[in-house]
């Protein structure tokens, strides 16, 4: 598979070393280069991409502070001469943390851990059915029965029409596994977009579930759900 990536650096000479070696690297294709977080944020906004090559201190706003104002962000790979943000980088669930500067060998071994995240992403994506453990028992489910996930601290609560399902994982092991059509609304609740049968105000309609949308993510969730279908006059 073919990995999309960004570069944004402040530094010219760091992003012409990273673009060098993306070059050198088959499953990783270029898209585009920035300057800042700003150009960062309005190039996602015109194509979104796999993986963005993020450095940390620039101006306006930092990498960190624009990763944090994002609902649906890509997956992240630090790029940073302060070994201080490592901790930072670990609670936003960043892919990787290269320190500068950054030796073609670990970013070889950055670029394959990114492409095994993203094959395995692929491989779960590609089957409609899977296994849960609940109550002691394993139970075969279909992507297209749930309805909404709902973190519960350390489990997470499957509900699909007629069922809910408790099972032992977080929002971060889940929310890597997911399909496309699986959104997330708020900090412990994912949905299925393609069992939504309406939206009034801050509330989605799931059947007979409403799920609230947090305010933080109601713009970036709208866009996504109407995208290209909402009837226009």
């Amino acid at each position: 598979m073919k990995i999309t990536c960004l570069i944004t650096d402040d530094e010219p000479i760091a992003r012409a070393g990273l673009r060098n070696y993306i070059e050198k690297i088959d499953f990783l294709t270029l898209v585009a280069e920035c300057e800042d977080a700003v150009s960062l944020n309005n190039q996602l906004h015109q194509s979104p991409v796999d993986l963005v090559f993020l450095d940390i201190e620039m101006p306006y706003i930092s990498g960190i502070e624009l990763l944090q104002s994002l609902a649906h962000p890509p997956k992240i790979i630090f790029t940073t001469a302060y070994e201080q943000y490592a901790i930072k980088g670990y609670e936003l669930d960043v892919l990787d943390y290269l320190l500068k500067p950054i030796s073609f060998d670990r970013f070889l071994k950055s670029a394959n851990k990114a492409r095994d995240y993203f094959n395995k992403k692929e491989t779960s994506s590609a089957t409609d059915e899977f296994f849960i453990k609940s109550d002691g028992k394993f139970l075969k489910l279909k992507w297209n029965e749930i309805l909404l996930l709902e973190g519960m601290e350390n489990y997470i609560c499957i509900h699909t029409s007629t069922q809910k399902h408790l099972v032992h994982m977080t929002m971060k092991q889940v929310l890597e596994q997911l399909p496309d059509q699986f959104i997330q609304v708020h900090k412990s609740s994912i949905i299925n977009m393609n069992k939504i049968s309406g939206i009034d105000g801050n509330m989605i309609q799931l059947q007979e579930l409403e799920v609230s949308v947090s305010r933080s993510l109601k713009e970036s969730v709208l866009e996504k759900i109407l995208h290209n279908k909402l009837l226009k006059k």
